[in-house]
């Protein structure tokens, strides 16, 4: 029978951005769902850029094919699974903590806005309960709260939870259960409900950064 093991390597992990990170006011960092590239995933942060704000967009450490079949077309990438997913856990944590320490040395006093995108939103749930990074809001689009968020590590952080009225992946059923641990949680969680998909509507992210003062 074979045996499992596990060796620590290094890798190299890409990221875009847009705008100027060492004079922004204020810096974003925005992490993608399953299946996108960080590429195409800034793209939907355009339209809040000025000379004041610049957006990180970090990308998910494991890449594929997302036709699925062969050796071509777009290639998406994943944060995790379930499938050794502790470590996978673990592992883009220390990437995340990395890059933020990158960027915090390039400017150590902009306003840092944390935006996760449904994988993405459980991804940047467990980076601020267990990573480095310091923010002032916290914007759960899409997405949910994993089991084992820890709601201390944001009783001091502005935080939001945004999806569509017509979000095929958030259901009911899930909604229920996040109302359920916010309320446990005891803190001031913002709700809004846009009309819409799985998705981040351009007039709905202008229009709540401009509401919220993100």
């Amino acid at each position: 029978m074979s045996k499992k093991h596990n060796i620590s390597v290094s890798k190299t992990a890409t990221y875009y951005s847009l705008g100027d990170i060492s004079s922004a006011k204020t810096i974003w960092f925005v992490l993608h769902g399953y299946g996108y590239s960080a590429k195409h995933f800034i793209t939907k942060f355009e339209p809040i850029l000025n000379d004041d704000v610049a957006v990180i967009a970090p990308e998910g450490l494991s890449k594929f094919y997302l036709n699925g079949v062969g050796f071509d077309g777009k290639v998406g990438a994943s944060w995790m699974t379930k499938d050794d997913r502790e470590n996978e856990i673990t592992d883009y944590i220390n990437y995340l903590n990395q890059l933020y320490d990158a960027i915090r040395k390039d400017n150590p006093n902009s306003k840092i806005n944390l935006l996760g995108f449904s994988q993405g939103g459980a991804t940047a749930s467990r980076w601020i309960s267990n990573g480095k990074l310091k923010c002032e809001n916290f914007i759960l689009w899409c997405s949910i709260f994993p089991d084992d968020m820890s709601f201390e590590t944001i009783s001091d952080v502005n935080t939001y939870f945004l999806y569509g009225d017509d979000d095929e992946y958030v259901t009911e059923e899930r909604v229920s259960r996040q109302k359920e641990l916010i309320v446990n949680s005891r803190l001031e969680i913002k709700e809004t409900i846009f009309q819409g998909q799985h998705d981040i509507p351009e007039n709905i992210l202008v229009e709540q950064t401009s509401i919220n003062s993100w």
